[in-house]
């Protein structure tokens, strides 16, 4: 037994993938959603609504990379 085995840092690896895909996902989601509820007179001075999706898209890509690791061990 290789102390890999012993501690489970390959589980460990994919579960940290995934909690980094679900962190993007679910913050840049919320700053998307903070920005469509924005009251009149507050304006988000400097919200990039591309980059938010493309970041969405990108956290959700490395979330199903992570559940994919942890369902093939």
């Amino acid at each position: 037994m290789t102390i890999t085995e012993l501690l489970g840092l390959d589980d460990l690896l994919a579960q940290m993938i995934l909690a980094v895909g679900a962190a993007m996902v679910i913050g840049n989601g919320f700053a998307i959603l903070q920005h469509a509820r924005g009251k009149d007179g507050e304006k988000a001075a400097d919200f990039r609504a591309g980059r938010a999706w493309w970041f969405v898209a990108v956290g959700l890509l490395i979330s199903l990379w992570g559940v994919a690791s942890l369902l093939t061990r």
